[in-house]
C-alpha cells in the first residue's frame, strides 16, 4: 500500500503532474495547428471551468485522464461523425 507521507507518493505525484502537463501542450499544439490560433481566439466562448477541475491537480495522474478523456470525445463523438476540430472547440468553450 501506498503510504501518503512517502517519497514514493511525491514522486507520482510529481510525475502526474509533468505528465499532464506535456499531455495539455500536447493537445493544445494539435489543436491550434488544426483549427489556427486566430481561429481559435475568435471562436472562443465565454465557459467557465469547473471548480473540481483545478483541484485534480492535487490528485496524481487525475487531470491527465481528464485530457485523454476530451481526447476520446474529440476523437470519437466529432472526428469520427464527420465534425470538425473547430465544433469541437466550440464544445468545450462554450455554455449550452
Amino acid at each position: 500500500m501506498l503510504d501518503l507521507t512517502s517519497p514514493e507518493f511525491f514522486s507520482y505525484a510529481i510525475f502526474g503532474v509533468i505528465l499532464n502537463f506535456v499531455f495539455s501542450i500536447a493537445f493544445g499544439v494539435y489543436l491550434s495547428n488544426n483549427i489556427g490560433i486566430e481561429e481559435m481566439m475568435l471562436s472562443k466562448g465565454e465557459k467557465e471551468q469547473p471548480w473540481w477541475l483545478s483541484l485534480s491537480l492535487a490528485i496524481p495522474f487525475a487531470k491527465m485522464v481528464i485530457t485523454l478523456y476530451r481526447v476520446a470525445i474529440l476523437q470519437l463523438y466529432f472526428l469520427d461523425q464527420g465534425k470538425s476540430h473547430k465544433e469541437f472547440w466550440v464544445y468545450l468553450t462554450t455554455e449550452d
